[in-house]
């Protein structure tokens, strides 16, 4: 299991128990997502002028939305796939969001090695998130979650690294959350493709 999946099972209870009065006042799912990136935009603004400790409380505030949607469909007893893909794709958008917000910080400041390394966080978090959706495709149906590096992880070590950079009114724990989500997210992506790689050589594939 993946920190993620032990996260969700520690707080599916009191987070569907939140869902049903959600639910119960006419909220929709998606709205709750699309909502979710409303925020995650707006903590970006924030961190590309330099204001890390607005965004990183923005970005922690939208956090919870990231799990709520879900479970409020679950509320709602919503079984359409589409709510899957609309949270999968904003998710992509609010990765973007962020690392576009650090990398235009840096350029700002002429810091072309952590542009640079913002660019790389960026492939390395599309490509986790790539290799998973393309494994679970019926002509693989490989369940590719294994890694480091998953979804909460990265949102972990963004929060640290903002949140730390706003106290500290440092640029320095941005460069280190950086450098850990360059490395950690590729290394992650080939993980997964390892590990798909490794489960079809092993059923024959």
């Amino acid at each position: 299991m993946t920190l993620t999946d032990r996260l969700r099972s520690l707080t599916r209870a009191p987070l569907d128990r939140c869902a049903e009065i959600v639910a119960g006042l006419g909220i929709q799912p998606d709205w709750i997502t699309v909502f979710g990136l409303i925020l995650v935009a707006l903590a970006a603004v924030f961190i590309a002028r330099g204001d890390f400790l607005a965004g990183g409380i923005t970005l922690l505030v939208s956090l919870p939305l990231d799990a709520l949607d879900g479970a409020v469909a679950r509320a709602l007893n919503r079984r359409g796939a589409f709510g899957m893909v609309l949270d999968s794709t904003l998710d992509r958008y609010a990765d973007g969001f962020i690392f576009a917000a650090l990398g235009y910080y840096f350029a700002q400041s002429g810091r072309m090695d952590m542009l640079a390394a913002a660019l790389a966080a960026l492939i390395g978090s599309y490509l986790v998130s790539y290799i998973r959706a393309r494994a679970d495709d019926g002509k693989v149906a490989v369940r590719a979650t294994v890694g480091w590096f998953s979804r909460l992880e990265r949102v972990a070590v963004m929060l640290i690294m903002t949140l730390s950079a706003g106290l500290l009114e440092s640029a320095a724990p941005l460069e280190i959350g950086l450098l850990i989500l360059a490395v950690g997210a590729n290394l992650t992506a080939l993980q997964r493709l390892r590990h798909v790689y490794k489960t079809l050589r092993d059923r024959g594939d």
